[in-house]
C-alpha cells in the first residue's frame, strides 16, 4: 500500500476520501452507532468528583430533543449559534443538536470576554446562544443582536435546555449536503480581530481518518483530548473523529493538576491519551510509576512540537511513544504519524491519508529535502474550509499556484526530509533574523530544555541595533533553582553545544511563568509583541 514519492515511502498511495453526497453528523454518526452498535459515547467527570455516562442512544435522544427546541424557537438551516460551553455534557448535545438541524454551531471557549462574544455574534450574525445560566450575566452584554438565547440550567428570560430532556418532542433532522455550511470557529491570526473559519459537512466527514490512523480509534476506546471546547482540536480529537469511529471520549472539567491528570488517566482506564507537549513536560515530573497505566496503550500530541527529552521520559516511564500530528483550524490535520510507521519526536508526521502537505517557496515551487520553507497544503483537499465567514479577500495572500499545482500557504515553516517526515520549524512570522541568519525558535526551545535546570521556556525575536534581532529566551527554572547571571552563562553555553553557536539566546530572562492560551500551548506571540512594544534596542 505504499508507493515512492521522490525517494521517500509514501503511505495510502491508493487512498479515496469516499466523501458522501450528503452528511449529517447527527443522523450519519451518532444515530447510526445508536441503531447499529451502541455503546458508550461519553464519560463526564468535574473536579468534585460528579460523574455523568452516555450512550450513543442517550445521545441521539437527548440531541433530538433538544434540536427540537431550537427548531421550535424559529432556529433553521444555515443559522449561526453561539456554543459558549465549558468542558460538560452539553457542549456535546449542544453541538450535535445544532448539527442535526443543519444550523452551524461557533463552539466558543468561555474565558472569552463579553467584548470578544459581541465580535463573534455581530460579525457571524448569529442567531442563538447557548451558554451555562451562571455564565450569561458575563457575556449578556455581548449578546444585544442575538434574539434567541438558551441557557444550561434555568435562568428567568432564556430557554433551559436541560428541561426538554424529558419531553418527547423530536426535531425534523435537516437534509445537509458535503458542501453545506455547518461548523464555524474563530482563530487568531497575527494581524486584526480573530477569522471566522467555515467548514462543510465533508469536512466533519473527513475528520474520522486522523481519527482512525492517527488516534487509532476503535469501538470500545476511551479516548482523553485535553483540549477546550472551542479549538477545532476538540472537534478532531474529542467529538467528531472519536465518535464517527464508535469510540468513548472521556471530559475533565477541572482544573489542570499533572498528579490528577494521571488518576484520571488510571481510574478510567484511559486507552488513548491525547495532550499538547506542554502538559506532557509538566505530566512526566510526577511520579508516572505509582499510577496504573497498563490500560494505555496509545499518546498522541499535536498543536506544538514535542521535546525529545519529554517524549523519552514519557516513552521510559509509560512504555509508550508519542505520535505527534499537524494542522490548523483552516485545513484540519494534514501530517499525522500513522500508526504502522517509526514515530520521530519532533517531527510532525507524514503527510496525512488523502493529503498532499509539502514545503514550498512563496512562488509555489516544491522544495527539496531538508531546505526550510512554507508548509503548503495541496488544493483541493475535502479537509479544506469553505472559506473565511465574511472576508472577502482573506485568502488572497495565503493561496499560490505553482508548477505543481495550487497550494494553500499554512503559515508554518518547515521541512521534510528525505524520508517524507515534516518537522517545523516556527511561524512564519516567529522566524529570528539576526545578522542574516534565519532561526526558529523551537531548535532554540529544545536546547534550552536540555539544561537540566530549566523546566519550560520560550524564544522570541528581540529587537537589537546591530543584527537587527537576536534571540531572547524566558525561562521557567525548576524549583529550587536561583537565577543569576552564572546560570545565565551555563545556558547560553549549553545551548552553543547542542545547537549552531549562532542560535545562543543572547539575552535570557528568568520567570516565574509563560503566558499560555485554554490550551496550555505557549503564546510567543505575547512576549514577543511585549519585546518590540518596548522598542528599546538592546545589544
Amino acid at each position: 500500500m505504499t508507493v515512492k514519492e521522490k525517494g521517500a515511502e509514501t503511505p495510502f498511495a491508493d487512498f479515496d476520501w469516499q466523501i458522501p453526497h450528503r452528511f449529517n453528523f447527527a443522523t450519519d454518526v451518532v444515530d447510526r452507532w445508536a441503531e447499529e452498535r451502541d455503546g458508550p459515547c461519553l464519560i463526564w467527570e468535574d473536579a468534585s468528583g460528579a460523574r455523568r455516562d452516555f450512550s450513543y442512544d442517550d445521545m441521539s435522544r437527548l440531541t433530538k430533543r433538544v434540536g427540537h427546541a431550537l427548531q421550535a424557537a424559529g432556529i433553521s438551516k444555515g443559522d449561526r449559534v453561539l456554543v459558549v460551553l465549558p468542558r460538560i455534557p452539553e457542549w456535546q448535545i449542544a453541538m450535535v443538536a445544532a448539527l442535526r438541524i443543519g444550523a452551524v454551531p461557533i463552539p466558543c471557549i468561555e474565558m472569552l470576554t463579553a467584548a470578544e462574544i459581541r465580535y463573534r455574534a455581530d460579525h457571524s450574525g448569529a442567531q442563538a446562544v447557548i451558554c451555562r445560566a451562571g455564565h450569561a450575566d458575563r457575556i449578556e452584554a455581548g449578546l444585544g443582536r442575538v434574539p434567541l438565547r438558551f441557557s444550561v440550567g434555568p435562568r428567568d428570560g432564556w430557554d433551559d435546555i436541560t428541561a426538554f430532556y424529558d419531553r418527547p418532542d423530536e426535531a425534523e433532522d435537516a437534509l445537509v449536503m458535503a458542501e453545506d455550511p455547518v461548523l464555524l470557529y474563530y482563530t487568531s491570526g497575527s494581524t486584526g480581530y480573530p477569522k471566522g473559519v467555515l467548514h462543510a459537512a465533508r469536512g466533519l466527514y473527513a475528520w474520522r481518518y486522523s481519527a482512525r490512523h492517527w488516534l487509532d480509534v476503535r469501538p470500545g476506546d476511551r479516548i482523553w483530548c485535553t483540549a477546550d471546547t472551542g479549538w477545532s482540536k476538540a472537534g478532531t480529537s474529542v467529538l467528531f473523529g472519536p465518535w464517527s469511529e464508535g469510540g468513548c471520549a472521556f471530559m475533565y472539567d477541572g482544573p489542570f493538576d499533572p498528579a490528577e491528570r494521571l488518576s484520571l488517566l488510571a481510574r478510567h482506564k484511559i486507552t488513548i491519551y491525547c495532550a499538547p507537549a506542554t502538559e506532557l513536560n509538566r505530566v512526566v515530573q510526577e511520579d508516572v510509576a505509582a499510577y496504573d497505566l497498563t490500560a494505555l496503550r496509545r499518546t498522541v500530541s499535536a498543536g506544538e512540537a514535542m521535546n525529545p527529552i519529554v517524549a523519552e521520559q514519557w516513552r521510559a516511564v509509560s512504555g509508550l511513544n508519542v505520535a505527534e500530528a499537524y494542522g490548523q483550524t483552516e485545513t484540519l490535520m494534514t501530517a499525522l504519524t500513522v500508526t504502522g510507521i517509526e514515530p520521530r519526536i519532533g517531527s510532525m508526521g507524514i503527510s496525512a491519508p488523502g493529503s498532499t502537505l509539502s514545503i514550498v517557496d512563496d512562488a509555489g515551487t516544491e522544495l527539496p529535502p531538508g531546505e526550510v520553507g512554507h508548509v503548503a497544503l495541496k488544493l483541493p483537499n475535502p479537509q479544506f474550509m469553505l472559506g473565511y465567514w465574511n472576508a472577502p479577500g482573506a485568502l488572497s495572500g495565503a493561496i499560490v499556484d505553482g508548477p505543481a499545482g495550487r497550494w494553500f500557504l499554512t503559515g508554518d515553516l518547515g521541512s521534510r526530509d528525505a524520508e517524507g517526515y515534516f518537522w517545523y520549524s516556527s511561524r512564519s512570522d516567529d522566524v529570528i533574523n539576526s545578522a542574516g541568519y534565519r532561526i526558529g525558535p523551537t531548535e532554540v526551545e529544545n536546547a534550552v530544555l536540555e539544561h537540566g535546570a530549566v523546566l519550560e521556556c520560550a524564544v522570541v525575536a528581540a529587537p537589537d541595533p546591530k543584527r537587527g534581532e537576536v534571540v531572547k529566551a524566558f525561562i521557567v527554572l525548576k524549583d529550587g533553582v536561583l537565577g543569576d547571571d552564572t546560570l545565565v552563562k551555563a545556558i547560553q553555553d549549553h545551548v552553543k553545544l547542542v545547537a549552531s553557536p549562532y542560535k545562543y539566546p543572547r539575552l535570557v530572562d528568568f520567570c516565574s511563568e509563560l503566558p499560555k492560551g485554554p490550551t496550555g500551548k505557549i503564546l510567543r506571540r505575547a512576549l514577543r509583541e511585549r519585546e518590540w512594544s518596548r522598542q528599546e534596542p538592546q545589544s
